[in-house]
């Protein structure tokens, strides 16, 4: 319903409890869900990180065994990843250069996608949701890059 049906609707009194509903959910701030999309998809990430880290000679073993990402050798594979899930993921939830902190991680669930658990669809699917979001829509209102956005317009 568009703002001039709502409006109509309301001057007919005949908003019903549908109607308010949606009209009470649009007003939620797309920020709102920007950061809880950062804040889910980098805990998923960070988690996973500190698990390679933790016990590195098991990380490297699965990055041999189980893991075996075609074209990168092992010990770079298993570094490059555990780099990539404890950093990226600290700059999606503080907001700080979100559109390309993100894109690594979306490279990452596409090769673990089509390389590693292409059974895991259902779950690799929504991550890449969360972060093809955040890539199209930046990290919202709530962020240091809304923060040095705002700063730099005024100071212009």
């Amino acid at each position: 319903m568009t703002i001039d049906e709502r409006r109509l609707a309301t001057a007919m009194g005949s908003v019903g409890p549908a109607q308010r509903a949606i009209a009470w959910a649009e007003r939620i701030p797309l920020s709102v869900p920007l950061l809880l999309a950062r804040i889910g998809v980098g805990a998923v990430f960070f988690r996973s990180g500190l698990t390679k880290l933790d016990s590195w000679p098991t990380t490297l073993m699965l990055f041999q065994e189980e893991y075996r990402v075609p074209l990168l050798p092992t010990a770079f594979a298993a570094q490059a990843a555990t780099l990539f899930e404890l950093a990226c993921p600290v700059l999606l939830v503080l907001g700080f250069a979100t559109r390309l902190a993100a894109l690594p991680l979306l490279a990452m669930t596409i090769v673990i996608q089509l390389f590693v658990y292409p059974t895991s669809w259902v779950d690799h699917t929504m991550w890449a949701a969360l972060l093809i979001l955040l890539v199209a829509r930046g990290p919202g209102a709530i962020s240091i890059d809304a923060a040095i956005r705002f700063f730099f317009l005024r100071c212009t």
